[in-house]
C-alpha cells in the first residue's frame, strides 16, 4: 500500500481524524494541543493519526490535502481545516454542530445505534 492508499484508507474509515504531533494525551506542539483541546471540548470520539510517527505520511499528507501544516482535522472524507480553523469554528458553535451532525448522519435506520469504527 502506498503513502496516498494509506492516508485515503485512514481518511475513509474514521469519521472524524486529527492529524497531528504526538498523542491527544501527549501533544508535541501547542496547535495540536488545542485541535485536541477543542475537539474533546466538543464531546465527541475522534481518531488520530501521530505524524511524527509516520514521517511518510507527514511528507505526503500536504500535498494530498493542499494543505501544507498540521494539525489537520478530517471529517467525513472531508478536510475542514487546521488550528486556526477549528478555533474559529469552535467559537462560533459550528465546529460542534457539525461533528453531531456527522454522527446524526451515521446512525443506523433500524437501531439507532451508532456504526462502529
Amino acid at each position: 500500500m502506498t503513502t496516498v492508499e494509506k492516508i485515503q484508507f485512514q481518511i475513509k474509515n474514521n469519521l472524524i481524524l486529527l492529524y497531528m504531533k504526538g498523542s491527544p494525551k501527549m501533544p508535541s506542539c501547542d496547535f495540536s494541543a488545542q485541535a485536541v483541546n477543542i475537539l474533546s471540548a466538543c464531546g465527541e470520539r475522534f481518531a488520530y493519526v501521530d505524524i511524527l510517527q509516520h514521517p511518510d505520511i507527514r511528507v505526503e499528507l500536504p500535498k494530498y490535502a493542499n494543505w501544507p501544516t498540521f494539525p489537520q482535522l478530517w471529517v467525513n472524507g472531508e478536510l475542514v481545516g487546521g488550528c486556526d480553523i477549528l478555533t474559529e469554528m469552535h467559537q462560533k458553535g459550528e465546529l460542534k454542530e457539525l461533528l453531531q451532525f456527522q454522527y446524526q448522519e451515521k446512525l443506523s435506520p433500524i437501531t439507532g445505534d451508532k456504526e462502529s469504527k
